[in-house]
């Protein structure tokens, strides 16, 4: 199984300088996982720089995938996440999603950096 970091979605989706980089998880739709609080961070972002139209079609390919509400046993695990690698919450929600699911993380997000199963590539700067 594989889970898609929101900024693996946006790079995706805007044909960023990685995206080649996370099609191979994208396409694989019956193995994606996509955490609830992903919809949230990528709707967000498309809505601020595109508009309404964009977010809902972002967000209904993401739907593609089997999208996983969050539950206490995530979020539990998420603040112990949280508190012992000292990384944001939506990382730290994905990152339990993932080892809830043993899911690779397919990231261009430097907290994930070094983590076990999390394929990370830099991100070019631009």
């Amino acid at each position: 199984m594989n889970i898609v970091d929101s900024c693996g979605w946006i790079e995706y989706l805007s044909d960023g300088k990685n995206a080649l980089f996370f099609e191979e998880a994208l396409l694989d739709t019956d193995n994606l996982l996509v955490p609830s609080i992903s919809i949230y961070e990528v709707f967000k972002k498309v809505l601020s720089e595109k508009d309404e139209e964009n977010a809902l079609l972002a967000v209904s390919l993401m739907q593609q995938g089997q999208v996983v509400d969050l539950d206490s046993t995530i979020f539990i695990s998420a603040a112990k996440i949280s508190y012992d690698l000292k990384i944001p919450m939506a990382d730290s929600v994905i990152l339990a999603t993932a080892q809830t699911y043993n899911a690779t993380i397919w990231t261009q997000d430097e907290h994930f950096e070094g983590i076990k199963g999390v394929k990370y590539v830099r991100k070019d700067s631009k």
